[in-house]
């Protein structure tokens, strides 16, 4: 059985009230999936300190780009 390979996802923040050390707004940022998070209306995603924390979804907007983009932006990171 073949595994599916999921596209990178990506999002820019937009706002950082409460959180200015961990994320700079118009950056963008890489989204790790989290079903439950996202369920709660969060994001988990790889900040400034290299970790993956949750942080508010509407804090981010999300980036559609093409497969070969993400994954060359995964891969330069």
């Amino acid at each position: 059985m073949k595994q599916r390979v999921q596209t990178p996802r990506f999002v820019v923040c937009v706002k950082n009230r409460g959180f200015p050390a961990s994320l700079e707004r118009r950056k963008v940022y890489r989204v790790i999936a989290d079903v439950v998070a996202e369920s709660r209306h969060l994001l988990r995603v790889v900040d400034e300190s290299g970790g993956a924390y949750l942080y508010p979804e509407s804090y981010f907007v999300a980036l559609e780009l093409p497969t070969s983009t993400a994954r060359a932006i995964s891969a330069a990171n």
